[in-house]
């Protein structure tokens, strides 16, 4: 086994700056999903004030697909995807069901 010491001080540079650029992008997903849930609370307090329902399956199966066909389009697994929408949706709910217990 290679020790990162050993390897080659270009590979090592090249493997920096692609990490940079990893940690660049986390941050910006962080920060994207932040904004995202500012949103969705919004969207939980107007439900609750008119008493409507946390969860909206049609719109949730909307966006799936939707997001299914942006994740082809942009070569990215849409089974990933639709699990990552997944898992955002499920918190989305738990802030909305909190929002209408308030």
């Amino acid at each position: 086994m290679t020790n990162q010491h050993d390897t080659d001080p270009s590979v090592r540079a090249e493997l920096e700056r692609l990490r940079e650029s990893i940690d660049n992008i986390d941050a910006a997903v962080v920060h994207m999903l932040a904004e995202r849930f500012k949103c969705t609370q919004q969207v939980g307090r107007l439900k609750a004030e008119h008493r409507l329902p946390p969860a909206d399956p049609a719109r949730e199966a909307r966006q799936i697909t939707r997001l299914r066909q942006l994740a082809e389009s942009a070569r990215l697994d849409p089974a990933f995807a639709e699990k990552l929408l997944n898992f955002i949706i499920a918190e989305v709910i738990r802030h909305h069901e909190t929002i209408a217990r308030s």
